[in-house]
């Protein structure tokens, strides 16, 4: 997830990268988005688990901070950044709803690096978290040992 045309929002996209050149499974299928809420539903739909790796931004985190996460531990309002869209929570919660195939909570996973700047218009992340790309990459690689 992310967009990397503003600085360290493209965090998710770059480790994502990262993650599929070394990955040499034939199992795992790896994507680039740059959609939430109810748009995300296109993208994971029918999969029977999820790593999604994203930007964060928390009230005492630490940039290059990287954390594991589930979609239960988000604790955001139903809305995301619009009134017209859903949070991941929320989005998921009426997918499910509708009948669409998508992971348990227990086995969506969301690699989670803690941000600076994600306002600024620049293709390269400030130096602390891309830093932390190599750390995320191992995350990501390690939930995927996991199945």
């Amino acid at each position: 997830m992310g967009n990397t045309i503003l600085t360290d929002d493209g965090i998710g996209i770059y480790v994502t990268r990262a993650a599929a050149e070394r990955c040499q499974r034939d199992d795992v299928t790896f994507a680039e988005a740059s959609a939430g809420g109810m748009r995300l539903l296109d993208v994971i739909t029918g999969y029977e688990r999820i790593v999604m790796v994203d930007a964060i931004k928390t009230r005492d985190g630490k940039p290059g901070d990287v954390y594991r996460l589930n979609p239960n531990d988000l604790l955001v309002s139903l809305h995301a950044g619009s009134t017209h869209d859903l949070s991941l929570p929320g989005a998921l919660a009426l997918g499910r709803g509708m009948g669409m195939t998508l992971p348990a909570d227990e086995d969506f996973i969301i690699i989670a690096i803690e941000v600076e700047d994600v306002l600024t218009f620049s293709e390269e992340c400030t130096p602390t978290v891309a830093a932390a790309i190599p750390n995320a990459v191992e995350a990501v690689l390690a939930e995927l040992e996991n199945v």
